[in-house]
């Protein structure tokens, strides 16, 4: 009896040694196959020593304890090894059949070849990896023809005009200088393609806005995860030169945004003279019971919003230290994008918000402020609205319907 304990002992100091010397060369991680194989091979011991007449069923019950409970103080990575597999790598390890029995072959891996089990951050870091790529919003978008003709001619006076395509703020004022059905649609929005360099800038001078399943600390899932992908698809599908700018202006505080973004907006601009678009890519804010969503061809979709500053309020008139040059061309370039998207896609968008203030659309003549959805869209809504944008964005641009 004591020289068949002394051999079961010796062969559980022999799989210690293969897989229980941390910090050393005879740590190595261990595959599920190869886990089983050696908590098979313990079994079989365990029977031939102590249970060579006992019934099967008997001797499995028996033998849960040593097996299921020891194996795994006497193998530490081998409970760590059953939760998180797929993480370990291929142990040198292995049975060989000699022709009589099956002898434990180790083979020792050099330091730097041994690769362990992954630490929480880094198990942290895979599951978000993960996630982006269960959600990797593959586009099975159709791009839309047109769907209705508007009758512009119903348009053709100011107050029908505001009334079906805008909203102004309390605190603004809007005239028919600026709103005028002729001077908005005359206007050339088209690109010019000739120069090299990007052709446009997408930016967030509110980075940090998340959306309602955004994961904390993940850029992908936020604002700034919706411009990638606006980007993304303006490169690939429409051929456009983008420049995405991921600087973040309102970490601490919202206050002055605008103010902070706009020295490296107009460094940007500096650097790259052929940048035509600015795209100001914001989420909104609304109250907790509306949700800014439809159904678009079967995918659930963020609704979206056009915005302007007017550089004026009621109180003070126009703002003489907020000029901006380019108000005409902002309005066109907003109403343009807006009619396609009526005509497009009926019901996406929301009306134009007309506020005072100049929110840095004096860069460009083409700057473009969108309220992309809100804080109770999902990620996968507000993705999914970046194609239809994208399209219309593209017609505009382009000068041609599709």
């Amino acid at each position: 009896m004591r020289y068949r304990v002394m051999k079961v002992v010796i062969f559980l100091l022999l799989l210690w040694m293969v897989t229980g010397f941390y910090g050393t060369k005879g740590k190595l991680p261990l595959t599920e196959a190869v886990v089983n194989e050696l908590a098979e091979g313990l079994k079989e011991a365990v029977y031939a020593q102590f249970m060579p007449g006992m019934a099967d069923g008997a001797r499995e019950s028996c033998i849960t304890w040593v097996v299921e409970a020891q194996v795994e103080s006497v193998l530490p990575l081998y409970g760590m090894t059953k939760r998180n597999v797929g993480y370990a790598v291929e142990a040198s390890v292995a049975w060989e059949d000699d022709g009589h029995s099956k002898v434990l072959v180790y083979e020792e891996l050099a330091e730097e070849d041994l690769q362990y089990l992954p630490t929480e951050q880094e198990l942290q870091a895979l599951m978000r990896e993960e996630n982006q790529a269960a959600q990797s919003y593959v586009s099975d978008f159709v791009p839309h023809g047109r769907q209705v003709q508007l009758p512009l001619e119903d348009y053709a006076n100011y107050e029908s005009l505001v009334n079906k395509f805008y909203t102004i703020d309390t605190n603004t004022m809007a005239g028919s200088d600026q709103l005028n059905l002729q001077a908005l649609l005359s206007r050339d929005m088209t690109l010019q393609t000739k120069d090299e360099g990007p052709q446009i800038l997408i930016y967030h001078t509110h980075s940090q806005e998340r959306f309602a399943d955004s994961v904390p600390g993940d850029t992908s899932t936020s604002i700034v995860g919706v411009g990638e992908r606006l980007t993304k698809i303006l490169q690939e599908q429409y051929g456009y030169r983008v420049l995405h700018h991921t600087g973040q202006y309102d970490v601490d505080t919202r206050d002055d945004a605008y103010g902070r973004s706009l020295p490296a907006l107009e460094e940007l601009l500096k650097e790259y003279p052929s940048i035509q678009v600015v795209i100001d890519l914001h989420r909104d804010e609304m109250a907790e019971g509306t949700r800014l969503v439809m159904d678009l061809d079967g995918r659930p979709t963020a609704r979206f919003m056009f915005f302007n500053g007017l550089s004026r309020t009621k109180k003070s008139g126009n703002i003489s230290y907020l000029e901006n040059k380019n108000i005409s061309d902002n309005l066109a370039f907003s109403f343009q994008m807006k009619l396609k998207c009526e005509e497009y896609y009926p019901g996406l968008t929301r009306k134009i918000y007309l506020k005072g203030y100049r929110y840095n659309m004096h860069l460009r003549p083409r700057s473009l402020l969108v309220e992309l959805g809100a804080q109770n869209n999902t990620v996968e809504e507000a993705m999914n609205a970046c194609d239809p944008l994208a399209h219309v964005l593209d017609m505009v641009l382009s000068g041609e319907d599709t």
